[in-house]
């Protein structure tokens, strides 16, 4: 191991699992270890020496590698934003799946096994063709105090798992959402329970969508600040069962994202959204202030309750208690007529399509 340069420091179980989220040590591993990469050593090599519970703390500097985790219970843990990773050169990219698929942090699982209490944090992942963090099939995930900027695809994006939180991340810059969570990315299929996945106090700016949430059911967006996107949320819905929906949009702040951003295959052109629910039920969006976000697009407006473009409807969701202002061209809008038992309640707004929904 000498060759690989990693240093191993013996940590009692109590010293390492403080802040840190570290799941319980395996039978007959009693303490739990950090492993210690310092700039021009590889971060692969000590995520592969770590054991459940183990610590793999990356000193600040720069790194030209992606990273695949696939153990239970490790922690992958930087010194905060001047902990960097980019891709490697193009001459020394990795054969493994991570690196070329263009990701910079996988956290992989399988349809067989899902990878349970892994935690990423204090870290910037930039420059990534797809994603800075991906991770599939996981339970207990944590994402925290990551910056993905700058990547192509998604900032941090999560498929096929289950009570995964994102907490204090910043993304920025990147090509589609800064936080994508969806049901899977490939197939067509229902929504499936996330058992209570939270995204709480991030900050969202400069992306094409701050948060993507496709196809999935029982989750909480709160206090997130989003500023700079072609739109703010977007809870996605279609025309498979179970339907989307049980999501909770409460607290957040979202001011000007005014960015232009052309039409795709899926989607039309977005400039000005706040919060849009397309294909949802059951959902609340509640005490968010909403406000300055303009644009001409179908899907512009505080608070858009939309058609899905499958044809499916929006029902039973509650809009209440919201302070919207400024939006265009109107702080409530509803284009999908045909939804049913959609209410809105006590938002302190001023104009609204149809009107007197304020």
């Amino acid at each position: 191991m000498t060759k690989c340069h990693l240093v191993y420091l013996a940590c009692t179980a109590a010293i390492v699992g403080t802040g840190l989220g570290a799941a319980p040590a395996a039978a007959g591993h009693p303490h739990h270890a950090t492993h210690v990469v310092r700039q021009g050593q590889s971060i692969q090599k000590a995520v592969d020496a770590a054991a459940p519970g183990d610590t793999v703390y990356v000193a600040a500097g720069t790194y030209r590698e992606s990273v695949t985790v696939t153990t239970d219970g490790v922690t992958l843990r930087g010194a905060g934003p001047r902990t960097v990773l980019r891709p490697a050169p193009v001459k020394k990219k990795a054969t493994g799946t991570c690196a070329a698929d263009g990701n910079g942090i996988c956290v992989i699982g399988s349809k067989d096994r899902r990878i349970k209490h892994v935690t990423v944090a204090g870290l910037t992942v930039t420059g990534f063709t797809k994603n800075g963090v991906y991770a599939t099939t996981t339970d207990k995930l944590t994402v925290r105090h990551v910056t993905a900027e700058k990547n192509g695809v998604w900032g941090i994006a999560t498929e096929a798992s289950r009570r995964t939180e994102l907490r204090g991340n910043i993304a920025r810059g990147n090509g589609d959402a800064g936080l994508f969570l969806a049901n899977t990315v490939k197939e067509e299929q229902g929504a499936t329970e996330t058992g209570g996945t939270l995204v709480q106090g991030n900050r969202l700016e400069g992306n094409r969508i701050g948060v993507t949430v496709r196809r999935l059911r029982d989750l909480t967006v709160a206090r997130n600040q989003m500023t700079g996107n072609c739109a703010a949320v977007f809870v996605v819905g279609d025309e498979n069962k179970p339907k989307a929906g049980h999501v909770t949009v409460r607290d957040n702040r979202i001011v000007a994202n005014n960015k232009s951003c052309p039409k795709t295959a899926r989607l039309d052109a977005l400039q000005g959204s706040g919060i849009v629910l397309t294909g949802a039920e059951d959902s609340v969006v509640t005490r968010n202030e909403i406000r300055d976000n303009a644009g001409t697009s179908p899907l512009s407006g505080g608070i858009v309750l939309f058609k899905s473009f499958v044809g499916t409807t929006s029902e039973r969701n509650r809009i209440s208690d919201n302070k919207l202002s400024g939006n265009s061209p109107a702080d409530l809008v509803v284009t999908d007529t045909a939804g049913k038992g959609n209410t809105f309640e006590r938002n302190t707004c001023k104009a609204s399509r149809p009107a007197g929904l304020c």
